[in-house]
């Protein structure tokens, strides 16, 4: 009897358990993390006018050393992902946050436009291996049910750090000069730095904050018992057969990797969209100071409504592919696509209000933002956990080089055709992803 009550009294214990919910704490850390990387590539926006006089720097001039950080980041994207796969994350983040703020100070104590040049370049090469790391972390901690909305996690901090950098930066130049708007935002990424290296492991499994609840729900294996050998996805009938769903090889190898259309074929999407978004960023705000006639202060407002659409696109686009599309990630991609492509076309006649015009710069953010996270949860479905790394530097490489080429694009068109031109350029890039993206299959797990 002692032995039968024992023997309940532990089953009933373990039906008790309750995983915990240290993950959550690592998204928390990711969402912090790559604010502050955001901030620390976007704060020269601000500090550019001051910059300019002190070096007396032209038109091209200032468009090259804004270039040069995305030239950097991305060519290292791939390198960065070989030596993530090889040996981990964890070796490799911390270091990699350490000398991001590391070259975000050295862009203050810059005396030359030579050494400013230097800074920005090699503050993408440091922060190359940063997004690699979150996403690599994202495969490793979350359960298939949750990576899409993790992702959308991930890349709302992208659009909130430019949200929070002028502000910032306001209250810093009035007490000091552009200089200490570096040695300020370099700050936080020591301190956070040595907190994931502290609280992060490579994998859950390793992790002294994670029980055996946690680690089977991030496994799948607590949903598999829950339905007891159903199928795992649900079948959506005509969607599924548009958007090619079936069943894919594990690209298990750096050459079936290389050797992908699928891969490819999200890389060359999401070069056409991070394009989009980094045109927004970097040409908005001048086209509502000359062609808006809105004010400084005014424009500012308005110019952030686009990024704060675009935190909601990306947490209601990652939630919509894990639950409503059941881990699809391609419905996100098309819809997004052909919604930016309309909402480009709706900028040529724009309204004058204030108002109204900053609401359609939101919808426009949280539409061309909704599949951003599938774009960092596509591959993967298809790469294992060892090759992931190196996918994803493959896709962040194309979104990257699109980010770099989109703004000077844009420059030339403006010079050339004027402002209704660059926004056909714009929708016609977004249709050309809705083209790509159909391209690639759906891979069902």
């Amino acid at each position: 009897m002692a032995e039968e009550a024992a023997s309940a009294g532990g089953a009933r214990s373990a039906a008790l358990a309750r995983p915990s919910r240290f993950r959550w704490m690592v998204l928390a850390l990711i969402f912090a993390v790559y604010t502050i990387a955001a901030a620390d590539r976007a704060n020269i926006g601000f500090a550019m006018p001051f910059m300019r006089k002190e070096f007396s720097m032209s038109n091209t001039q200032a468009g090259a050393l804004l270039s040069l950080f995305l030239w950097g980041y991305a060519l290292a994207q791939i390198p960065s992902g070989l030596a993530i796969g090889r040996f981990g994350v964890h070796r490799f983040f911390s270091w990699a946050m350490l000398l991001t703020s590391g070259f975000t100070a050295l862009t203050g104590f810059s005396n030359s436009h030579l050494m400013l040049q230097l800074s920005r370049l090699g503050l993408g090469v440091v922060e190359a291996p940063l997004p690699i790391g979150v996403a690599t972390t994202i495969n490793n901690w979350f359960s298939a049910r949750e990576k899409g909305f993790a992702s959308g996690v991930f890349l709302s901090a992208v659009k909130f750090g430019p949200v929070i950098v002028p502000p910032i930066c306001a209250v810093i130049v009035s007490y000091w000069s552009w200089r200490e708007i570096f040695y300020c935002f370099a700050i936080p990424g020591v301190i956070f730095a040595l907190l994931w290296y502290w609280l992060v492991n490579e994998r859950p499994s390793e992790s002294r904050f994670c029980n055996r609840e946690e680690l089977d729900l991030i496994s799948d294996k607590t949903i598999v018992r829950a339905e007891r050998g159903a199928a795992a996805r649900r079948d959506l009938g005509l969607l599924d057969k548009l958007i090619r769903a079936e069943k894919a090889e594990t690209l298990d190898t750096r050459a079936k990797i290389f050797g992908s259309w699928d891969i490819w074929g999200c890389s060359l999407g999401y070069a056409f969209q991070l394009g989009i978004s980094n045109y927004m960023l970097a040409w908005i705000p001048t086209y509502l100071i000359t062609v808006k006639k809105f004010s400084v202060a005014g424009s500012g407002l308005v110019a952030a409504a686009p990024w704060i659409g675009a935190v909601l696109g990306n947490l209601i686009g990652g939630y919509a592919s894990d639950r409503w599309f059941d881990r699809r990630r391609k419905p996100g991609m098309i819809f997004s696509a052909v919604a930016t492509a309309l909402t480009m076309y709706a900028l040529i006649n724009s309204p004058s209000e204030s108002i109204a015009f900053a609401a359609l710069l939101f919808v426009t953010g949280l539409l061309f933002s909704f599949g951003f996270s599938a774009y960092m949860a596509y591959p993967m479905a298809l790469a294992s956990r060892e090759t992931f790394p190196v996918a994803s530097a493959i896709v962040n490489t194309g979104g990257q080089i699109g980010g770099a080429c989109a703004p000077l694009a844009a420059g030339f068109i403006l010079d050339r055709f004027g402002w209704d031109w660059v926004f056909l350029a714009m929708a016609g890039a977004s249709l050309l992803t809705f083209l790509v993206i159909l391209t690639v299959r759906e891979p069902l797990t």
